[in-house]
């Protein structure tokens, strides 16, 4: 009976900790991928990623959340602006018709 492989999935955690002895270079890729029993291809994957990624652990976190509450509050302005615009246009529009709107 033939036994069929799995894929082992590693967490985020367990991703940094195995990167981050590659980036300190005490030792190989070919010992580290041997005692972890991970292929070296996905060992230089893995650090080719953290390397890319490494400039927005340092980036402001807050732009991006004052960026997207700016975009909020321009819509709310808007939405406001046609609300009065519509308004307007309602009560013209009743004046003009002779409809009395009975107003609670």
């Amino acid at each position: 009976m033939t036994r069929t492989k799995t894929r082992t999935h590693y967490s985020a955690e367990r991703k940094a900790q195995i990167v981050l002895e590659l980036l300190r270079e005490e030792r190989t890729f070919a010992q580290i991928a041997a005692e972890y029993g991970i292929h070296v291809n996905m060992l230089r994957k893995w650090k080719a990623q953290a390397v890319e990624r490494l400039p927005s652990v340092f980036s402001n976190e807050n732009r991006a959340v004052r960026d997207l509450e700016a975009a909020h509050e321009g819509e709310r302005e808007a939405l406001y602006a046609q609300i009065g615009q519509l308004t307007t246009q309602l009560a013209w529009l009743q004046k003009k018709s002779g409809i009395d709107v009975i107003k609670k």
